[in-house]
């Protein structure tokens, strides 16, 4: 994920957004320059589907006490990251989908929003003692996760990450409910292109995700190579990633090239 520059990446410094706020406090935020409904608008003008999540995720830091913003489907358990402000945040929620835990994990299991306003201590660090300690590594110290959808299902989620603790304000959630409602929008409504438009089933984020049917395909390789069921052997994909300080997603990548075989542990 490519960053928009150093002054907009989480805790970075310089910039527009140190104008309005110190970075990544909620509730510290001076009167907003842009209307939230204008900044939208700007935001989704002249986008393609798919760079529709990044740019509301630059939008959610320009418009919250946040200081970065990632987008995740819900995908077999593993969240999968179409969409981040930064490539910290990127990294933040790459780090949820190998783990297992967090904010963005509970918030897609639960259909729920879900805050930590403090990774630092408390019960959020204790709640997520190995993804507290991760993202505090990596400078977030709070992290609110909205799910994306409805009542009846959950596409995804919108992440917001601060570099403080801290708690968003009634305003600050109505803003992030306004982006929320745009990102559910976009991943449950737009096609993938022309050619797609009236095909059932053809949603342009099946383009999106695409790298991360490698995840499902590696777990179906593990399942064979240690004779388990699926959610031992995402455990094990995971568990393995963690160890060597990669994510899910690059262990899949060597599962699947047949870089990496899971063997039987000897006692």
């Amino acid at each position: 994920m490519r960053p928009r520059d150093d002054g907009a990446r989480l805790g970075g410094s310089g910039g527009a957004p140190e104008e309005r706020r110190r970075p990544g406090v909620p509730g510290s935020a001076v009167p907003h320059r842009k209307d939230p409904a204008e900044a939208l608008a700007e935001a989704v003008r002249g986008a393609t589907p798919e760079q529709l999540p990044e740019r509301l995720c630059a939008a959610a830091v320009e418009l919250l006490p946040v200081a970065g913003a990632s987008v995740s489907l819900r995908s077999e358990g593993v969240p999968v990251l179409v969409g981040a402000s930064d490539d910290t945040a990127a990294g933040v929620a790459e780090m949820q989908a190998t783990l297992g835990e967090g904010p963005c994990v509970c918030a897609a299991e639960t259909t729920a929003a879900v805050f930590a306003g403090d990774l630092t201590a408390g019960q959020d660090m204790a709640r997520w003692p190995v993804y507290a300690q991760q993202a505090t590594g990596a400078g977030v110290r709070a992290a609110y996760s909205l799910p994306l959808g409805d009542s009846a299902v959950c596409v995804g989620t919108f992440d917001l990450y601060g570099t403080d603790p801290g708690e968003l304000t009634g305003p600050d959630l109505h803003i992030a409910r306004l982006l929320a409602s745009a990102l559910t929008t976009a991943l449950m409504s737009l096609p993938r292109g022309e050619e797609e438009i009236g095909r059932a089933g053809g949603f342009w984020l099946d383009g999106l995700a695409a790298g991360h049917s490698e995840i499902q395909q590696a777990i179906g390789m593990i399942m064979a190579q240690l004779g388990i069921d699926a959610d031992e052997a995402l455990a094990r994909l995971r568990g393995h990633a963690f160890a060597c300080g990669r994510t899910a997603l690059e262990m899949a990548h060597d599962v699947v090239a047949h870089r990496k075989r899971f063997h039987e542990e000897r006692a």
